[in-house]
């Protein structure tokens, strides 16, 4: 993916989502190594508000919905809530207000965890709420997997054809 190709290959999906599991893992660790020190209500707290707000209403949005379709402050509250930038702010102001703690990595455990173990990222709303293929995207990864996507219109700096 670049700043014209807007789309992710199954390979570049999978190693966004290793280099996720990385943030996990690191997130994790950090709270497993104090244990003893996290005020684990807290953590339970800010891991699951995350979810209360921006996931769960949409969900029973997207299921009560005959065609699927919601209104776009769903995909709104999902992104504001499950953003790194959102829970980066709060986790600042937190410390502002609060002083710095262990349970604060409930936010990127969550946020990581989505990303890395569900695959689940952004939602635009062009895409179901929940997922499923959309059929231009199956289109475009046929074709792309084909070759027949006009990759041979663009050569390299070089003037050579990419294979």
């Amino acid at each position: 993916m670049d700043a014209k190709n807007l789309f992710e290959t199954p390979v570049t999906f999978r190693l966004a989502r290793l280099e996720y599991a990385v943030g996990l893992a690191v997130a994790t660790g950090l709270l497993l190594a104090h244990l003893g020190e996290v005020r684990w209500g807290v953590a339970a707290g800010l891991f699951v508000y995350i979810d209360v707000i921006g996931y769960i209403p949409g969900a029973i949005a997207h299921h009560r919905s005959p065609n699927g379709r919601i209104p776009h402050a769903y995909y709104v509250l999902y992104n504001v809530m499950h953003s790194l930038a959102t829970q980066t702010l709060l986790a600042l102001a937190w410390i502002w207000l609060f002083g710095a703690e262990w349970a604060l990595l409930a936010l990127p455990v969550h946020l990581f965890g989505d990303r890395a173990v569900f695959g689940n990222f952004l939602k635009p709303f062009g895409v179901g709420f929940e997922p499923v293929a959309h059929p231009a995207y199956q289109r475009f990864r046929g074709e792309y997997a084909a070759g027949t996507t006009g990759r041979e219109q663009h050569p390299t700096r070089l003037g050579a054809r990419s294979s």
